[in-house]
């Protein structure tokens, strides 16, 4: 059994509800990470205090929970809500976030100035200039709509796709495909007569330099690799 002990707590239904708790193996159930229930809870037991040690009745699990079960009603409480972290668990939760969502809008961002994706460095210093709020606790997804508005007033940037028209000789049709495919989406394709493959592709605008610089690799320039569009 674990030494460290924290409280976890939710309100729900118009109850308080507490369990005792890994704090470590908590904030890696609560962040996503394959972690089993066994290895969370301290006791198992729903709360409505515990360090006055009073269990939630049965009726007021039912009522929130419905049902009875301890593992499945701990497993609500720690992923929808509160659990103790230390400043430096919430310093290295906000880091590892702040990468991800760097990395997103490199992915899926352009410079509407100049149609070129935007460098990792150049979005993670508009980051600190706006002082954007990052949450470590919500996904990628759930707050990066509010973080590109913030970053908007300092960097003309928007979400973006882009389509590629490519012409890809018969020796590297096979090679240049399985790599598209594994990056980009095929908007339709064709085989011409002499074994060369010719496709339109769709991908985030930000790897464009990325497949047209792998394209030209994988065959040594003799793909023709053309821009067609971005779309907004």
């Amino acid at each position: 059994m674990t030494n460290k002990v924290a409280i976890a707590k939710l309100d729900r239904a118009g109850e308080h509800f507490e369990i005792l708790v890994d704090p470590d193996a908590a904030l890696e159930l609560k962040t996503g990470k394959p972690i089993g229930i066994d290895k969370v809870l301290v006791h198992e037991e729903i709360y409505k205090d515990a360090k006055k040690g009073l269990r939630a009745s049965e009726q007021a699990l039912k009522r929130a929970f419905g049902t009875l079960d301890v593992r499945r009603i701990a497993e609500v409480i720690i992923k929808e809500g509160e659990i103790p972290i230390t400043a430096d668990q919430r310093r290295k939760m906000v880091e590892e976030k702040r990468r991800q969502i760097i990395e997103w809008i490199s992915r899926n961002c352009i410079d509407v100035r100049t149609k070129t994706p935007v460098p990792p460095q150049r979005v993670e210093n508009a980051l600190e200039q706006v002082r954007a709020s990052i949450d470590p606790f919500k996904s990628v997804e759930e707050q990066i709509q509010q973080i590109l508005k913030e970053l908007q007033r300092v960097l003309p940037i928007k979400v973006a796709t882009v389509r590629i028209a490519v012409s890809i000789p018969p020796s590297y049709a096979q090679r240049v495909k399985g790599f598209v495919g594994r990056s980009a989406k095929i908007i339709n394709e064709r085989y011409r007569s002499d074994g060369s493959w010719e496709a339109t592709l769709e991908a985030p605008a930000g790897l464009q330099d990325m497949l047209i610089g792998r394209i030209n690799d994988l065959t040594h320039g003799e793909g023709d690799v053309k821009i067609l569009e971005i779309l907004y």
